[in-house]
């Protein structure tokens, strides 16, 4: 299951949002209001924890073959 960040959309602007996490599926609908509260809520894109890697990698450089003996 995928965790996803909600944010609350207060009534007054003087309100903090409030965030929470939810556990769900991706196929179930996003969430429309606070379980707590019951105000609307919206969905909060957050960057993904991923590694890239640039450059040459360790194993094409122990291919044989790849550089004259």
């Amino acid at each position: 299951m995928t965790t996803y960040i909600y944010e609350t959309i207060p009534q007054n602007p003087d309100e903090k949002p409030r965030r929470f996490e939810v556990q769900q599926k991706m196929a179930d609908p996003p969430l429309t209001e606070d379980p707590e509260t019951g105000l609307p809520v919206k969905r909060i894109i957050t960057g993904g924890s991923g590694v890239v890697f640039h450059g040459t990698s360790i194993m094409s450089m122990n291919t044989k073959g790849s550089r004259g003996k």
